[in-house]
């Protein structure tokens, strides 16, 4: 019978995220998270054989979580679905930080392994499909003009609003939502 762990993935992940936005990429390493953890180096490397696959595992995980609650938020309507960054981004400061500030290839190494690949290309896959169904659903046009149009009113929009203050560690005040419907609005619905 195997001793039984006291320390989880979860758990470094957790301290792995603590470190990521207190002090970006370069302040990720072994030591630091076993350290930040509360536990010895050999826990950290029974769960991650590397420091690659835990940012990959962490930054995966963390668009995984993203990209289910925007999906719901589609099916309630495109505006709620604009309007779920900037809230998840409050809800969320830490995980907003790392999946919105930092790009998957700041995380991403060719260490990776094909498993990790595949699941960051079965997410982009999944993102475009689910926009083509809402522009289906919403009987858009389908053009690529009009493809783009709608990835500016979901995502792009939202995404730069909420930017600026994750940067500089503030969480979006509530009165960007404004600013993300009016864009909405605007860009999508025809009037």
């Amino acid at each position: 019978m195997g001793r039984k762990a006291h320390f989880s993935r979860d758990t470094f992940l957790s301290a792995a995220m603590k470190i990521l936005t207190e002090h970006g990429p370069g302040g990720i390493t072994v030591a630091a998270v076993a350290e930040k953890a509360g536990a010895p180096i050999g826990s950290v490397y029974h769960r991650f054989s590397s420091r690659d696959l835990m940012l990959g595992e962490l930054w995966l995980s963390l668009a995984e979580e993203f990209q289910r609650g925007f999906y719901s938020a589609l099916k309630d309507g495109g505006l709620k679905a604009a309007l779920f960054t900037p809230g998840w981004a409050r809800a969320n400061p830490h995980k907003a930080k790392i999946l919105l500030l930092y790009r998957r290839e700041e995380l991403m190494s060719k260490n990776w392994p094909r498993e990790f690949h595949l699941r960051a290309r079965r997410l982009a896959q999944e993102l475009r499909r689910e926009i083509l169904a809402f522009m289906e659903d919403a009987a858009a046009g389908c053009s690529a003009e009009d493809y783009e149009r709608t990835v500016f009113a979901l995502i792009d929009a939202p995404l730069a609003i909420v930017r600026r203050h994750l940067e500089t560690g503030r969480k979006p005040p509530p009165f960007m939502d404004k600013l993300v419907e009016t864009t909405y609005r605007a860009v999508l619905e025809k009037g």
